[in-house]
């Protein structure tokens, strides 16, 4: 939720992780973290969900697609270079396509209850959602 008190407009997280690694999870929390109160539920069929909040959210997934051609056909860049807040799964399939201001959260599982999250980003804008991660910043 912490990630979600501290997104401003404009943000983008790029997650990456195994199949139940906790990426919807992960969502979830920051839009109940932005004041929704739907439930995140994993956009793979339909790529992406818009949910209204503080800032909406748009969580896309990118699972299903196989090419960069199929991401750029399907408009993201509108969501990617808007005002809201952009939650990416299975961003590793699409490498520099992305706008430079992003985090990515790599999720990685341990056992049925422990993953262990890696944060990074190159833009030192993002650096509140990194410690929002971290579980700093509660400024």
């Amino acid at each position: 939720r912490r990630i979600g008190t501290k997104a401003q407009s404009g943000d983008v997280l790029l997650l990456v992780g195994d199949l139940g690694a906790g990426k919807t999870t992960l969502t979830q929390g920051i839009l109940w973290g932005l004041g929704g109160t739907e439930y995140a539920r994993s956009p793979t069929f339909v790529l992406v969900n818009e949910y209204p909040a503080r800032l909406t959210l748009y969580h896309m997934d990118l699972y299903r697609l196989n090419s960069i051609e199929e991401i750029e056909d399907l408009g993201l860049d509108d969501y990617l270079y808007g005002n809201d807040l952009c939650v990416v799964e299975w961003a590793d399939k699409a490498p520099g396509y992305f706008p430079v201001n992003h985090a990515v959260v790599q999720l990685e599982v341990i056992d049925d209850q422990t993953r262990r999250v890696t944060v990074s980003s190159e833009t030192a804008h993002l650096d509140r959602l990194v410690m929002a991660i971290a579980g700093g910043a509660d400024e």
